[in-house]
């Protein structure tokens, strides 16, 4: 590969790591990564369309890859409006759509008051008040979920700000003005067909029928599924185990495991880490996830320090003991962590977090009363170093 090449080949894999860490880019918020996506839409939309069936549409104001997730029942990986801000839960969910659908009636421009009104009506709705959906948005807290999802949509590009700011909105002494992209907004939804089309009753039921794809009729056409459903989960998840697999998607991995995972490598820069477990890319650049390890400070520190002591044990671990573990470790590295982390009730709520990141890299499963280590963390063991002595002359 010669220079001007090899120069080209890093700049469409430096685009497709952009697409991947955030699947809608917009101007003003993304302008250098846009502007390398829009230099090489062409061949990222052809790899995307062939190796995982996702479309990519580019234009001059966004690029918009649709991903459609190959885990749906996954629900460790949630929306937040920033670093170490909350998690979204089913309220800021709720809201954040109800958002969408009065933006997608509104005018060009619009206020977060005339928004808010907009929520509160559609939320009257009979459906969502037999659903148990109710907001009054009259305290600050109410008004706090609001501001979390419209600060969502400020990140994606969906609104951009013109005057004001949100803090005013939440003391109740302001308002904001902003700017609708329109084209963006019309780019939010990524399933195979409109939510209005589907008839069933349940969530689940409703979340299958959304991102439903029609079952293949020929060898060809199911090879190409099994190729787009694994490339996804290779993509996407921290790794991914044969166990979990059915028995077709094991054997096409098992027996292409190599050409898919080569291309991933190509396009991505992503390193194959094979196990007889299964398969995981891992990133080593540490860009590609939203869940670091190792991480720094306290919770980083503890995360890491409570998956060496589930590696170094057999079978399901209770939680009280695990708690008891970093009730030890906490005593011990109190000076470097953060204030309180020795006091009562402190050793639960380090537990959750740990737990928490471990179960979202797929690194242990939990039940109610204990945590069981899965394969790959066992990378995290720590043997005692072996010292050998040097050989005489």
């Amino acid at each position: 590969m010669n220079t001007i090449a090899g120069e080209a080949h890093l700049q469409r894999r430096k685009a497709m790591r952009a697409l991947l860490a955030k699947p809608l880019l917009t101007s003003g918020a993304d302008d250098e990564a846009l502007r390398l996506v829009r230099r090489h839409a062409s061949d990222l939309r052809d790899w995307l369309a062939t190796e995982t069936g996702w479309r990519l549409i580019v234009d001059a104001e966004s690029a918009r890859l649709f991903k459609t997730t190959a885990a749906s029942a996954d629900g460790t990986h949630p929306a937040s409006d920033g670093k170490g801000k909350p998690p979204f839960g089913r309220r800021r969910y709720v809201l954040l759509c109800l958002a969408l659908a009065v933006l997608e009636r509104a005018d060009a421009q619009i206020t977060l008051g005339r928004l808010a009104e907009g929520v509160l009506a559609a939320a009257g709705e009979p459906e969502l008040v037999e659903a148990g959906v109710s907001f009054t948005l009259g305290r600050r807290d109410e008004r706090s979920d609001l501001v979390a999802a419209v600060r969502l949509l400020l990140a994606w590009g969906v609104l951009e700000r013109i005057a004001g700011d949100e803090d005013a909105y939440l003391s109740d002494s302001g308002d904001v003005l902003y700017d609708v992209r329109r084209r963006v907004l019309a780019a939010m939804l990524t399933g195979s067909r409109g939510p209005s089309t589907i008839t069933a009753g349940d969530f689940e039921s409703r979340l299958e029928e959304l991102t439903h794809e029609p079952t293949a009729d020929t060898d060809e056409l199911r090879n190409r599924a099994l190729r787009h459903r694994l490339t996804r989960l290779l993509l996407d998840d921290p790794v991914v185990y044969y166990a979990e697999l059915t028995e077709n998607e094991r054997g096409y991995l098992v027996g292409q495991r190599h050409a898919i995972t080569r291309r991933i490598e190509e396009a991505t820069g992503l390193v194959t880490e094979m196990r007889a477990e299964g398969i995981a890319m891992v990133d080593p650049d540490d860009e590609l996830t939203d869940v670091r390890m190792p991480e720094q400070r306290t919770d980083g520190h503890v995360t890491l320090l409570i998956a060496e002591y589930l590696a170094a044990q057999n079978g399901p671990v209770p939680l009280e003991k695990v708690r008891a573990h970093i009730r030890k470790i906490a005593r011990e590295h109190q000076s470097y962590w953060r204030r309180g982390v020795t006091e009562p009730g402190a050793d639960a709520e380090l537990l959750a977090i740990a737990l928490g990141k471990l179960r979202a890299l797929r690194l242990v499963e939990t039940t109610a009363e204990a945590v069981l280590a899965s394969p790959a963390l066992g990378r995290y063991r720590v043997e005692a170093p072996t010292i050998r002595e040097r050989s005489r002359k």
